[in-house]
């Protein structure tokens, strides 16, 4: 079965949605019970990889239905969105971190110490949220 365009956009939202929830609830426990269990651990960086991985791909969404410069790489993605004038230059370095964290995250997995990861969880969920709302306009407009 092949999803309309709309469907992809409404399912990688969903998706997004689940990881966020997932991530708020994991903050909400405290940073104490994060450190305490690796099973939230484990939890919050699955659910931090899903979130950027949407982000990345509803970007990737939006530059190929604009036929704008293909990326180079994961970050050169958020590059791409303020070439074209979706994002400042600060944002897209910003969110250029977050894709070469995913990256670190994928493939040296065993090098990230859990004070980043918790960092993160504090520091960057409303970023993603607020590109996800300038995504989704673009997108359904």
């Amino acid at each position: 079965m092949v999803l309309s365009e709309k469907e992809v956009v409404s399912t990688l939202c969903s998706e997004l949605n689940t990881a966020m929830d997932a991530l708020d609830d994991i903050v909400s426990s405290g940073q104490e019970e994060f450190m305490a269990n690796r099973h939230i651990r484990g939890s919050a960086k699955y659910h931090l990889l899903m979130a950027i991985e949407v982000v990345l791909d509803l970007s990737s969404h939006l530059i190929t239905q604009n036929s704008w410069r293909f990326p180079e790489d994961y970050a050169d993605t958020f590059l791409v969105m303020a070439e074209n004038g979706f994002i400042s230059r600060d944002e897209a370095e910003h969110l250029a971190d977050m894709a070469r964290f995913r990256n670190r995250l994928v493939h040296q997995y065993w090098k990230i110490d859990d004070d980043v990861i918790w960092d993160i969880l504090i520091k960057d969920r409303d970023d993603i949220i607020r590109y996800n709302e300038k995504i989704l306009c673009a997108v359904n407009s």
